[in-house]
C-alpha cells in the first residue's frame, strides 16, 4: 500500500508540475493548436481544414471582445473563473425542463478548449475546474480573453476571431463592426450548425438581443479588462 500511495503522490505531484507550467507558458506565448482542432481534423474528411491566425488582442475590435461578454459571460470582469449565480439559474432550467444551457464563464470555457476535450464526464469537469483556476490565478483577464478569442470554435473549421472575420464577412478582427461582432457571438452556442452570414431568424433575434446588452453594458474598453 506504501508503494501504491507513493506512486499516487508522485503522479499528482507530476501533474500539477506540469500543468502549472503548461499554463505558464501559454501566459506569454500564443497558443497554436488546441485539442478541439486536433479532433476535428481526425474526424472530418479530407476536405477539411482548419482556420486559425493568433491576434493580439489589440487587434481584435473591441466590439468583439464586448459582444462575447454580453453573450457568453457578463460578469467576466467581476468573477474568480466561476459564476455561482449563472450556475444556479442554468440548473434551475434545466430542471424546469427548459432549453439546456450550461453555466460556463468564458474563463471555463477557455480553459476546456485549450487544455481539455469536449465531454461531459467528471474527469473533464473536474480538470476543467483546476485548469480554470489556475489560469484565473497566473494569468490576467485580459490574457483570458485574448487566448479565448484565438482559440474558440467559430464556423466549421474556424478557429479565433480573424479567421472568422475573415471567414464570415471578409475582413479582419481588428475592423469588424457591432453588427458583424454581434452576428459571431449569436453563433458561438453552436458554430457548426448555426451561420453568422447570412443570418436564420434565430440568430438574428439573438443578435439583436446581443447588441441591446452590448449598450446596456456601456462603455468598454480594453482598460477596463487590465483594471
Amino acid at each position: 500500500m506504501k508503494c501504491i500511495y507513493k506512486f499516487l503522490l508522485k503522479t499528482l505531484l507530476w501533474f500539477v508540475a506540469i500543468s502549472v507550467i503548461w499554463v505558464l507558458v501559454y501566459k506569454f506565448v500564443p497558443v497554436p493548436f488546441t485539442p478541439l482542432m486536433a479532433i476535428r481534423s481526425i474526424n472530418s474528411d479530407k476536405k477539411y481544414s482548419t482556420k486559425h491566425q493568433w491576434k493580439p488582442i489589440s487587434e481584435i475590435s473591441e466590439n468583439l471582445q464586448l459582444a462575447v461578454i454580453c453573450s457568453e459571460d457578463q460578469n467576466f470582469l467581476k468573477h474568480n473563473g466561476f459564476d455561482v449565480k449563472a450556475l444556479k439559474e442554468a440548473y434551475l432550467e434545466n430542471q424546469e425542463g427548459k432549453r439546456m444551457r450550461g453555466g460556463s464563464t468564458i474563463s471555463q470555457q477557455t480553459a476546456k478548449n485549450v487544455f481539455l476535450w469536449q465531454g461531459r464526464n467528471w474527469l473533464r469537469k473536474g480538470l476543467e475546474v483546476w485548469f480554470t483556476f489556475l489560469i484565473e490565478t497566473l494569468w490576467s483577464k485580459e490574457r483570458i480573453l485574448e487566448v479565448y478569442l484565438n482559440s474558440i470554435e467559430m464556423g466549421k473549421g474556424v478557429f479565433g476571431a480573424e479567421a472568422a472575420a475573415n471567414y464570415w464577412f471578409n475582413t479582419s478582427a481588428k475592423k469588424l463592426n457591432k453588427n458583424q461582432a454581434s452576428a459571431i457571438a449569436a453563433i458561438l452556442p453552436n458554430p457548426l450548425k448555426y451561420s453568422a452570414n447570412p443570418v436564420s431568424k434565430y440568430i438574428n433575434s439573438r443578435k439583436n438581443w446581443i447588441q441591446q446588452q452590448m449598450r446596456y453594458f456601456g462603455t468598454f474598453s480594453l482598460k477596463e479588462i487590465k483594471k
